[in-house]
């Protein structure tokens, strides 16, 4: 056999290793054969990963021939010839692939672990109850601004709102790399870039800002932070400027005439939102408003106590508009004065007037709006000194101040106050609607007023057709006169029904008036008609005696006490009864009603102490 190079070289690479291994039989030397072991074991290691490293690449070098050999190499030499060409093979996908995964030729995409919850988050991100309409329009708003910065790799995001009576340009919301420098200030009109978009109401575009202008165009950082590039577009909003959308970056030439037409059609999108929003808002600020006007009428407190109507004026103007703090001022007709009847301050830290105050109806703002009949408004009470009710007010609030007159028929009855701590927040859509809901308090009063007078003219109690209690207590002092000439004695009972449970729930309806109805008729049955009767209170009623002993009045209670208690009343398709309690106090040699019914009202009290259903009386 013909040794060639090849294998020559293997002998001479194989004749090593019994080389090393016969050394290791001639020597003594432990040390010398352990280190012929270990170079041994590692030159034989060396040879096999050679050997294997050289049979894979062999191997891949036979897939390589065979995938590029054509399948059949037999070919018939005939005096003809044709061109072979290599068999292709066609990658197709099968049932048994993922196809799910093969994606644009990607066979494999990477997810996160928290890919959900995070995708979850952002679009199930509630908003807040207790956010106002104002707090979820810049809610949604915000989130406009982190797209747009998103999409255009911008360094900031922000929209500047534009008040064309004032001529300020104020920050209403943004979303910035650098939020920490961002100053949310009011800006005035000037020859800055914002103040360019105003003016021209065009976009502008700034594409190599130079670190020494940076400060004076771009005014809404607190210092120089290497903005290069700036795009602005005006804001329109049913044809009329309201403010600026704008975006910076740190790279010059960020921005381009592409970008101002896609920043148009955000604003597109932010304006129908807007409308949308402003129709939502007035459609609950109606019906909001609405409610608290028919919580008037529907209120089932007497208006003719100056209390109970302090309390409806104060709740029903709470839920109009919001204000910061509130007073009624009324009239009082004895002294013929203008005082703070009611007053709601909202603020912790504010001072405001007290109930109580008098009102100076020369130099003040109220007394102006009693005086001209008119309505006074206030957009900014900060701009010079002015006095609201009095010369001795001491209020530390400052923004809009309104007064509204209550007049009907040409008489002032009252004046509404209303205070907010932001500029101009009432406008004239507000005055008009609280002129409108005024006259309907105006009338109010007017009528509980008027009620007042006539109750004062009347002697007789309008459901039971006794006498009431002012004419109860004139007829008494004329009859005590009448017993004092005539030496004859007298005496006063108080008649009370007894408290009895659940009222509403119990009897499905409140059956005091059917109650009271019938008792009064028991008390006529068994009076003279000498005697006066007459409705103290509520569920209360006198009967005064003329020319009776007490001892008879005392037999005459218990009989009535009696009867009344084995009265069946009927209620709400039941039999029930009630009792009374009865106080009494003879009136002889006495001359003051006062006093008299001091002391039937402790016997009454003792009565209602021991329970109810009893007599009691005093000497």
């Amino acid at each position: 056999m013909k040794l060639d190079k090849k294998n020559i070289k293997k002998i001479v690479i194989f004749a090593v290793i019994p080389i090393l291994i016969s050394v290791s039989f001639f020597t003594n030397d432990l040390i010398l054969k352990i280190i012929i072991a270990v170079i041994t074991t590692i030159y034989i290691g060396f040879i096999i990963f050679l050997r294997n490293s050289l049979k894979a690449d062999k191997i891949i070098d036979e897939k390589a021939i065979n995938e590029y050999t054509p399948k059949s190499t037999e070919y018939e030499f005939q005096d003809e010839f044709k061109v072979v060409k290599k068999q292709k093979t066609i990658e197709t996908l099968t049932s048994d692939d993922d196809l799910s995964s093969t994606i644009l030729g990607k066979k494999e995409f990477f997810k996160p672990h928290d890919l959900k919850e995070n995708y979850d988050s952002i679009v199930k991100e509630e908003i807040p109850g207790e956010f106002t309409y104002d707090e979820q329009f810049m809610f949604v708003l915000d989130k406009i601004l982190t797209v747009l910065k998103d999409a255009f790799l911008a360094h900031s995001a922000l929209f500047f709102w534009y008040n064309d009576q004032t001529k300020k340009i104020s920050l209403g919301k943004y979303v910035s790399s650098s939020a920490e420098n961002v100053v949310s200030q009011k800006f005035d009109m000037e020859d800055d870039i914002l103040s360019k978009i105003i003016q021209k109401q065009e976009p502008e575009i700034l594409s190599n800002i130079s670190p020494t202008a940076e400060k004076d165009v771009i005014r809404y950082y607190d210092k120089e932070i290497g903005i290069k590039s700036f795009i602005g577009v005006p804001f329109f909003h049913e044809k009329k400027l309201y403010g600026i959308l704008a975006a910076d970056s740190k790279t010059e030439d960020s921005f381009g005439i592409e970008t101002i037409y896609s920043l148009g059609r955000f604003v597109r999108v932010f304006s129908i939102i807007l409308s949308l929003f402003s129709d939502k808002f007035d459609e609950t600020l109606a019906e909001k408003r609405l409610k608290a006007v028919l919580g008037i009428l529907g209120s089932d407190k007497n208006l003719e106590s100056q209390d109970n109507l302090n309390e409806i004026i104060g709740r029903t103007f709470r839920n109009i508009f919001n204000w910061d703090a509130f007073a009624f001022i009324a009239f009082n007709k004895v002294e013929k004065k203008f005082y703070a009847s009611r007053v709601i301050n909202n603020t912790s830290s504010l001072r405001y007037i007290g109930e109580g105050l008098e009102i100076d109806l020369t130099n003040t703002l109220v007394g102006k709006a009693v005086i001209s009949g008119l309505p006074v408004r206030i957009d900014d009470t900060s701009s010079e000194s002015y006095v609201r009710y009095s010369n001795a007010e001491n209020i530390s609030f400052e923004g809009t101040f309104l007064a509204l007159p209550l007049i009907y028929e040409d008489q002032n009855y009252g004046v509404l106050c209303f205070e907010c701590l932001k500029k101009r927040c009432i406008n004239n859509s507000d005055i008009k609607f609280l002129m409108n809901a005024s006259k309907i308090f105006a009338f109010i009063i007017h009528s509980s007023a008027t009620n007042s007078v006539l109750q004062e003219l009347i002697d007789v109690d309008a459901e039971t057709m006794t006498l009431n209690k002012r004419a109860f207590k004139e007829r008494v002092n004329c009859e005590l006169q009448k017993c004092s000439q005539l030496s004859v004695p007298s005496v006063l009972a108080l008649i009370k029904i007894d408290d009895f449970l659940d009222q509403g729930s119990f009897f499905e309806t409140n059956p005091l008036k059917k109650i009271i109805f019938t008792i009064v008729g028991v008390i006529r049955e068994d009076i003279k008609s000498i005697d006066l009767l007459a409705r103290c209170d509520e569920k209360v009623f006198g009967v005064y005696f003329f020319n009776t002993q007490l001892n008879d009045v005392i037999l005459w209670a218990e009989k009535l006490r009696t009867k009344i208690a084995r009265k069946p009343i009927a209620v709400a398709s039941k039999q029930t009864t009630f009792t009374v309690s009865i106080g009494i106090a003879s009136a002889y040699n006495k001359n003051d009603f006062e006093t008299i019914i001091d002391a039937a009202n402790l016997a009454l009290k003792k009565a209602v102490e021991k329970g109810g259903n009893s007599v009691k009386s005093i000497a």
